[in-house]
């Protein structure tokens, strides 16, 4: 199984992109893993709530036309599920043996995600009640699907 990154943001800090691409080539030995970034609309810091929700909608369009309907999608949204590393682990595993091509984790942008691709979603799970920039949620969620992957081999990781 493949297993895909989404972050509508860009990640435009090296800092950030260096160690969410370290935690990547972890998971390598444990699944194949790539990274889809930058679906953002480009929006002024003046811009309404009717122009930030029609950005959002429009990046909730570009993320579903990158999900085939064979694919499980897991949305990040603060209003989410709240799950532990172990109880993760547990989810990834129950989704690895449904056998779909491709397991799909969506970070949604500045304005957040659109509701159409929370409805999509299998899963919608919440990283924390907190509110993170999507740079650090992304490092989060690459750092987290490592740590599951190493509570699922054993590794002492996680312990």
């Amino acid at each position: 199984m493949e297993i895909r990154l989404i972050s509508v943001g860009k990640i435009r800090d090296k800092a950030y992109k260096e160690k969410i691409d370290e935690y990547l080539k972890w998971i390598r030995p444990y699944a194949r893993v790539t990274f889809t970034e930058g679906l953002e609309e480009r929006l002024s810091p003046k811009a309404g709530s009717s122009e930030q929700e029609e950005a959002r909608r429009r990046e909730g369009q570009r993320v579903l036309s990158l999900i085939d309907k064979n694919e499980l999608l897991v949305a990040l949204d603060a209003g989410g599920e709240r799950v532990t590393s172990d109880q993760l682990a547990a989810i990834l595993e129950r989704l690895l043996v449904m056998g779909k091509r491709r397991l799909n984790f969506v970070v949604g942008g500045a304005t957040g995600l659109d509701g159409s691709v929370k409805a999509r979603a299998d899963m919608v799970l919440s990283l924390s009640s907190l509110t993170f920039p999507h740079q650090l949620a992304v490092l989060v969620l690459s750092e987290q699907l490592y740590r599951v992957f190493t509570i699922i081999h054993s590794h002492p990781y996680h312990r």
